[in-house]
């Protein structure tokens, strides 16, 4: 059985939001699963002693007009949040929670989480933002709210950030394919080649 691809995604980045869209479909057509992992791009930002993009002079301004013109280009629907960017969590202890019960039902909240952000302009720094969304679909409210203040939650959640910088992961999306890094969605078309020819 070959490895799965390692996503690896901050929900508050419009350009993991794309990808997520593509992912899956790219894995599936050459026989592979995708391990979605949660990050805080904000630890990896001050790690490297960066700021995020948006707040970088002329790099953000840029940047906001490239998030709208790459969801075009790949055919995703994006309306710029009014509040951007945000801290994600609520989010991504939600999406462990879950997803260390059924990776299915953490995806489709990972989907859900995402479009709530960049289609609905809904700020999912909110935990009970987060906790009504997987309501939605069907998970229980009171037991994700247990779940996202769960001290193992918690610490699962430190743990996948430092694996993720230990790694190298240094933006979002950050794909690995057989131990090979690819950064930013519009490397989309070299994990695709590179999984059907094994490399280049």
């Amino acid at each position: 059985m070959a490895e799965p691809i390692h996503f690896h995604f901050d929900f508050s980045s419009p350009y993991a939001y794309i990808a997520s869209t593509k992912i899956d479909a790219i894995a599936a057509k050459h026989g592979r699963e995708v391990a979605w992992h949660p990050m805080l791009l904000g630890v990896a930002f001050k790690a490297m002693g960066m700021q995020m993009l948006a707040s970088i002079p002329m790099k953000g301004a840029y940047s906001i007009r490239d998030f709208d013109r790459s969801a075009r280009f790949h055919g995703v629907a994006y309306r710029h949040p009014s509040t951007f960017p945000i801290a994600t969590v609520a989010a991504a202890r939600a999406f462990l929670w879950l997803d260390a019960r059924d990776s299915a039902a953490a995806r489709h909240l990972g989907h859900a989480l995402f479009r709530a952000y960049f289609v609905d302009d809904v700020n999912i720094s909110d935990a009970n933002v987060v906790v009504a969304l997987a309501a939605a679909q069907g998970v229980d409210p009171a037991e994700i709210t247990a779940g996202m203040n769960d001290p193992a939650i918690k610490e699962r959640l430190k743990n996948e950030v430092d694996a993720a910088i230990a790694a190298g992961v240094f933006g979002s999306p950050f794909i690995f394919v057989d131990g090979e890094p690819f950064w930013g969605v519009d490397r989309l078309d070299q994990v695709d080649r590179w999984l059907a020819w094994g490399g280049f």
